[in-house]
């Protein structure tokens, strides 16, 4: 059984005009509106799997150590250019 609870809540302005916009739109109760917006959002949130960006083969050479990144632009420059050179442009 679930029991009311009432308590004083400060909602920013904008939140306010789109929650009285909605219980007007749909001809429900301020209250309803506000509980409803609650509730979807609390449990969406406990739904929700974290987020886990995607993963990308970046064609990294095994044993290239990605901590000395620029070491390593630095070096794939230097054979571009070797190799620019070895074919004459």
């Amino acid at each position: 059984m679930m029991h009311d609870v009432r308590t004083t809540l400060t909602i920013d302005d904008d939140l306010a005009a789109l929650l009285h916009e909605q219980a007007r739109r749909t001809g429900r109760t301020f209250r309803d509106v506000v509980n409803e917006a609650i509730r979807d959002g609390l449990l969406r949130s406990e739904l929700e799997s974290p987020c886990i960006p995607p993963v990308h083969d970046l064609g990294i050479r095994p044993g290239v150590d990605l901590t000395k990144a620029l070491q390593l632009v630095g070096q794939l420059e230097d054979e571009e250019i070797v190799r620019k050179m070895e074919i004459g442009k």
